[in-house]
């Protein structure tokens, strides 16, 4: 039985944007061309083209009407697991592609079976009964990018086909929030003066990164947004336990981080992106959403007078150049790009291709 999870109108959320859609595509009203046309399903890797510009980065569908594909959720084996993931042929991603032979494995890892506070029952449990696409009392519920459909009672991947059903790794069924706080600064030589790069001629930027304990992958530090809370507590949470192991400090010294970090997370700041996450853990029934949100430290003072100590889900924390050269975890590599396009850094000694008018 197919839910049609809302009616089709435009619906708008506070605190959410806007969204016109019932099914999982978003219908595009724009009378702007498309100027980027893009044939095949693009991973998010660091070597993507120029194109990138042409994604709108609050929205998985923009008013070009190019689509914001996953690739990296089709990772397999499942992350922490053995298992493979059913192929999904490049041509059969889209739900509105019909494929009556899709057979996907049912995935759910036992740590979000044991029933951890974080995590839902599983959907079929007495007394379980979740109201997609609305805030479910503490539990948000409704998507960055609009309404997505619910299908024999399962929330449906709004990207598309994954291979793996259930939940995997993920607590929540449908979208799963976080926060990824980007911390920033400009790259500095020995007498104070931004640092330039040799062949592009722009001011490098530099990120704090964290090296996840889970994948030895680095990331922004980040992580999942608790019930009920503020994304902007979170972003702070996140940055103060993964960054500053804030966990492992005694009260006194969780006060003077707070007193130093008040300034940089209290000043204006760049929301990089909000929807959507290209994300490993991803199924067709649960998916990494997230908010993005860049904290400039202009003249560095700020951020010299905290030292970086990894804690709670990460390895390594230290200062990163940005480039395209870095490898991410998800779509991190993405949100870095934006940042560097905001504040006019090096991002590629490659200018690659110009997108097609």
């Amino acid at each position: 039985m197919l839910l049609l999870a809302g009616a089709l109108r435009a619906a708008t959320v506070p605190g959410f944007p806007p969204a016109v859609a019932v099914f999982s595509f978003t219908v595009v009203l724009s009378t702007q061309p498309a100027r980027c046309v893009l044939q095949r399903r693009p991973p998010l890797s660091n070597s993507s083209a120029n194109c990138w510009s042409c994604l709108h980065p609050v929205n998985m569908f923009n008013s070009y009407n190019v689509k914001f594909y996953h690739s990296k959720a089709f990772t397999s084996p499942y992350p922490g697991s053995c298992v493979e993931r059913s192929q999904v042929p490049e041509d059969k991603v889209d739900w509105l592609i019909e494929w009556k032979d899709y057979n996907p494995v049912e995935y759910t890892a036992m740590s979000v079976l044991a029933g951890p506070n974080w995590a839902d029952p599983q959907i079929n449990d007495k007394g379980f009964s979740p109201k997609f696409n609305e805030r479910d009392g503490e539990v948000e519920r409704r998507s960055r990018n609009g309404l997505y459909v619910v299908e024999n009672g399962r929330p449906r991947n709004p990207s598309g086909r994954t291979g793996l059903t259930g939940r995997g790794l993920l607590g929540r069924w449908g979208p799963n929030h976080a926060a990824d706080p980007l911390v920033t600064r400009w790259k500095r030589d020995g007498s104070g003066n931004k640092v330039a790069h040799p062949v592009t001629g722009k001011n490098i930027l530099q990120f704090i990164a964290i090296k996840r304990r889970d994948c030895g992958e680095w990331a922004i530090p980040g992580g999942m947004v608790d019930p009920g809370e503020k994304i902007s507590a979170t972003l702070k949470r996140e940055f103060e336990e993964e960054a500053l192991n804030s966990l492992q400090k005694s009260p006194e010294e969780r006060a003077e981080l707070e007193k130093q970090l008040h300034k940089l997370f209290s000043q204006e700041h760049f929301v990089v992106y909000r929807g959507y996450v290209d994300d490993p853990r991803n199924t067709d029934n649960a998916w990494m959403e997230t908010e993005a949100v860049n904290y400039h430290d202009e003249t560095g003072e700020t951020m010299d007078n905290l030292p970086l100590e990894a804690g709670d889900d990460a390895g390594i924390v230290k200062w990163v150049d940005i480039s395209e050269k870095l490898k991410l975890y998800a779509s991190h590599s993405y949100f870095i790009k934006l940042v560097t396009e905001k504040r006019g850094a090096h991002w590629s000694e490659d200018p690659g291709p110009e997108c097609c008018e």
